[in-house]
């Protein structure tokens, strides 16, 4: 009738991602809140935070490709590249809402007009944050391996989720456009507008 435990460094571990959780929660929550505020919209800043699962995906790409275990350094940098990953779906919508509100632009024209735009503006951001990743990804030195899965959750999950927001988050617009006039059709005229909603 013996029973054992995990306790040492596997109940520290267990007791770390566990507030994790209540940090990456609050996390999204935060920025929901501060993006929903100068959007005037309950539903955009959702537009802009759909791109986050996919820096997640890009982060476990890169540690796979570099043979890297996942490590709660790297959940850090997940934490933080939840953060850095909606820039630039924040800059593509932005842009969009101000081409639709100063002009008489129709919609795919103002989400080709923001794609283009806005195509050097974002790649340029994503690729100067992997640059500026790159030496701590290559360094050697002993004292730089434990940071070195937090540079590749946010440098592989910012490349990875650039090229997903180049695509996804124009296309979640002209989604959320639909539905409204859907919805606008189906109430008679009860939708409010997309930014409104």
């Amino acid at each position: 009738e013996v029973n054992y435990e995990f306790e040492g460094e596997a109940r520290e571990q267990r007791e770390s991602f566990g507030s994790l959780k209540v940090g990456l929660i609050a996390l999204l929550f935060v920025i929901y809140a501060l993006l929903a505020i100068p959007f005037n919209s309950f539903v955009q800043p959702l537009i802009v935070m759909s791109v986050i699962p996919f820096g997640l995906i890009g982060a476990v790409i890169g540690h796979w490709l570099l043979g890297m275990d996942l490590t709660i350094m790297s959940v850090f940098g997940l934490l933080a590249l939840s953060g850095v990953v909606v820039n630039d779906s924040l800059v593509l919508v932005q842009f969009i809402n101000q081409q639709r509100g100063t002009s008489d632009t129709s919609l795919m024209a103002s989400v080709k007009a923001a794609g283009v735009a806005r195509f050097r503006p974002v790649m340029l951001t994503s690729l100067t944050t992997f640059i500026g990743l790159a030496p701590l990804l290559l360094e050697k030195a002993t004292q730089a391996q434990f940071l070195i899965p937090m540079a590749v959750s946010l440098g592989f999950g910012i490349i990875f989720a650039t090229f997903v927001t180049l695509i996804l988050v124009p296309v979640n617009y002209i989604v959320l456009e639909d539905l409204r006039r859907g919805q606008h059709r189906l109430y008679g005229g009860g939708a409010s507008t997309a930014g409104e909603t």
